[in-house]
C-alpha cells in the first residue's frame, strides 16, 4: 500500500510556491511510493498539480504533517537556496533521502491558461509587458525599495517596455504613473498567468520572484 501523506502549510503564497518543489521532489525520489494531498494558504499554485490525490484527514492510514523551513535560521551560513528548505525538513520527517531536482517550484498551467494572459476585471493589456511590483507586505518592510526608484524604471523605458503593475490589496503598493495598473485586480491563478506571459518582472524579495522561475 502506498504511503498517504498530507503536507500543511499555511505560509505565504511564496513560500507555498516552495512547498510545491518539495512535493515534486517526493515524488521524483520515490515515484508510485507515496499518495499526497496539501493544505495550504494559496490552493491557486496547486490547480492542475499531477502529483496530489485527494485524501481525507479522517483516514486512519492518512499521516498529516505540518511543514516547516527551519534552514531559514542558516541563512549565510550554508550553502542553501530556499527551494532546499521544505525538502530537507520533509527528509528528516520521512527518513528518506529527497534531491532537488529543479531550481524552482512546480506550478502548472493548462493548455488554456498558455495561450493568452488573462484579462482581469476586462482590463486591457499592453501586447508584451513586463511585471512591476513596487511595494510588498508590511511584516518585512526592509524588502522594500524606495517607489521613486521604481518610477525611475519605469520613465527611462518609457515607449520601449510596458510595465504591469500588480500587488495584492491591503498591502503597501504606491501607485506608478506610465504603467497599467493592477493592482488589488488580479486573483491568485491570474496573477500565475500574467506572469507567464509576461516578458519579465521588476520585484523585490517576494512572490514574483518565486513565479518567475516556477513558470
Amino acid at each position: 500500500m502506498k504511503n498517504r501523506l498530507i503536507l500543511k502549510s499555511f505560509q505565504s503564497p511564496g513560500d507555498i510556491v516552495m512547498l510545491s518543489a518539495a512535493v515534486r521532489d517526493l515524488h521524483a525520489a520515490h515515484s508510485g511510493r507515496f499518495q499526497t494531498d496539501v493544505r495550504t494558504s494559496a490552493d491557486a499554485i496547486w490547480e492542475n498539480n499531477p502529483h496530489l490525490t485527494a485524501l481525507d484527514e479522517r483516514d486512519p492510514e492518512v499521516t498529516s504533517l505540518d511543514m516547516h523551513y527551519p534552514l531559514v535560521h542558516e541563512s549565510n551560513q550554508r550553502p542553501y537556496h530556499f527551494v532546499h528548505g521544505y525538502t530537507q525538513y520533509l527528509e528528516k520527517q520521512l527518513g528518506l533521502p529527497i534531491p532537488v531536482t529543479a531550481f524552482r517550484g512546480d506550478i502548472h498551467l493548462t493548455g488554456s491558461e498558455k495561450l493568452s494572459p488573462p484579462r482581469p476585471q476586462d482590463i486591457e493589456l499592453p501586447e508584451r509587458f513586463w511585471i512591476m511590483v513596487a511595494g510588498g507586505k508590511y511584516d518585512f518592510t526592509a524588502k522594500w525599495w524606495n517607489p521613486a526608484s521604481y518610477q525611475a524604471v519605469v520613465d527611462h523605458f518609457r515607449d520601449r517596455i510596458a510595465f504591469v503593475q500588480c500587488g495584492e490589496e491591503g498591502h503597501w503598493h504606491p501607485p506608478l504613473n506610465g504603467v497599467t495598473n493592477l493592482v488589488g485586480k488580479t486573483t491568485l491563478r491570474e496573477f500565475i498567468q500574467l506572469m507567464y506571459h509576461a516578458e519579465g518582472v521588476v520585484c523585490p524579495v517576494t512572490l514574483a520572484m518565486h513565479l518567475a522561475a516556477a513558470v
